[in-house]
């Protein structure tokens, strides 16, 4: 796309969002400080570099064989750094511990410790990356159907074990990269079919957490993830969306928002401004659920704007954390990493130019018809040529662009992968 044009339709809408009381330089300037965490999983399916393993489990599951999975942990930097580069600003890499550095070595979880992440704390230094985690219950012998809800203490006793040291590794990693690494706790414990025990499960999940979190730490911070059913555990779920909500506002832990783990019909984005009171931060990870968690790519759709909107009406911009969540197996691998990157910006762009003050201004005067027009008229505003000049200021495609830049990567890189 010339920048020529991309400079005029700049200026005009710069115009057009002044007349409404936005500063367009200032919303560039804040999506420069808008810092995605992404996902490293959406490279190889969930996969990772342990040797334990073949395949997954634990209500997670990958759908399609597209060519060109990253194999190893260089595909995996390599395709990272290519998406990075078609994405604008600056952002952050979100790692499970299966991917650590184990260089062909068995380690069990239990065994993991921050040796095996100093090359990933490098990469993402060399790289301008900040590091978050996440332990892994999942895929592995001893996960089963309940992990540290397990009533059986040598299982539930591996998995504490397991959490306590990737909290140990994050902490190592917030240290190195003078940031807090933010440590997601999600794990898929649960019945297939009615269980009369829920009480039981709850008990022992809840006395696993407290003994996890018992080490404080300075340079890691802790969220824990909710979800609704995992797959082959339809009926119950033990950390469900109450249990994490009541958990983290007694104990002060952020909780993680995945907008794929609750019912159809419920709005993620009404969570934000009631969970805010009572919680000291919120993680996002957002994926698009097509009827279920399916984890599809993110789009620009009615619930992620949703959810971009009540952050900045909420005045929460410091208080949320932004992470992607899906790994789709069916298309082009980077593709799907820019698409849903960049979705997630220009929904957080059209949030940011949003005129609130007017808005509220409205709506504190009872003047609901003009709060609606406004509403509506501003949808029509030409947001996009705003992005388009913050993609042109970081130097990456503009528009429609970064399709030839993805498929050129594919033809030089990812389809010689057997």
């Amino acid at each position: 796309m010339k920048e020529e044009l991309i400079t005029k339709a700049y200026e005009i809408a710069k115009e057009r969002y002044a007349e409404i009381g936005v500063d367009t330089e200032k919303v560039i300037a804040q999506m420069q400080d808008f810092h995605l965490s992404l996902h490293c999983w959406q490279t190889d399916d969930v996969i990772g570099f342990e040797n334990l393993t073949g395949s997954l489990s634990g209500g997670i599951a990958t759908t399609g064989n597209y060519p060109g999975r990253a194999r190893n942990i260089d595909e995996v930097r390599m395709d990272i750094e290519k998406a990075k580069s078609l994405i604008p600003g600056t952002h952050r890499l979100n790692l499970h511990e299966i991917y650590g550095d184990f260089k062909g070595k068995s380690v069990d979880r239990d065994e993991v410790t921050p040796e095996y992440f100093l090359s990933w704390i490098e990469w993402a230094k060399e790289n301008n990356m900040k590091l978050d985690f996440n332990s892994t219950s999942f895929s592995h012998p001893k996960s089963g159907n309940l992990t540290l809800a397990n009533p059986d203490d040598g299982i539930r006793n591996f998995w504490i074990e397991h959490t306590k040291r990737c909290r140990a590794i994050a902490e190592e990693m917030g240290k190195a990269q003078g940031d807090p690494c933010i440590m997601n706790v999600w794990v898929h414990d649960g019945s297939k079919d009615m269980t009369v025990n829920k009480l039981k499960y709850r008990e022992l999940l809840k006395a696993s957490l407290d003994d996890i979190f018992a080490t404080k730490y300075d340079n890691m911070k802790d969220c824990i993830e909710s979800k609704v059913f995992g797959i082959g555990l339809e009926s119950y779920t033990v950390g469900s969306n109450d249990f994490y909500t009541a958990y983290a506002a007694q104990t002060g832990k952020m909780i993680t928002l995945d907008t794929g783990h609750f019912h159809p019909t419920e709005s993620v984005a009404d969570k934000v401004s009631a969970m805010l009171l009572y919680v000291p931060e919120l993680m996002l990870h957002v994926s698009r659920p097509i009827r279920w968690d399916s984890d599809h790519v993110t789009i620009m759709d009615d619930p992620t704007m949703d959810l971009f909107n009540e952050i900045v009406r909420a005045g929460a911009l410091d208080r949320v954390h932004y992470g992607l969540d899906y790994f789709d197996a069916s298309i082009n691998r980077i593709g799907a990493y820019v698409i849903g990157s960049r979705a997630a910006q220009k929904c957080m762009l059209r949030a940011l130019l949003e005129p609130l003050a007017t808005l509220r201004k409205y709506e504190d005067e009872g003047k609901g018809f003009e709060r609606l027009a406004l509403l509506e008229e501003e949808k029509a505003l030409p947001w996009n040529a705003v992005y388009d000049e913050f993609c042109l200021r970081n130097n990456v495609p503009v528009g429609q662009d970064f399709i030839a830049e993805v498929e050129k990567y594919e033809n030089d890189v990812t389809s010689k992968r057997n």
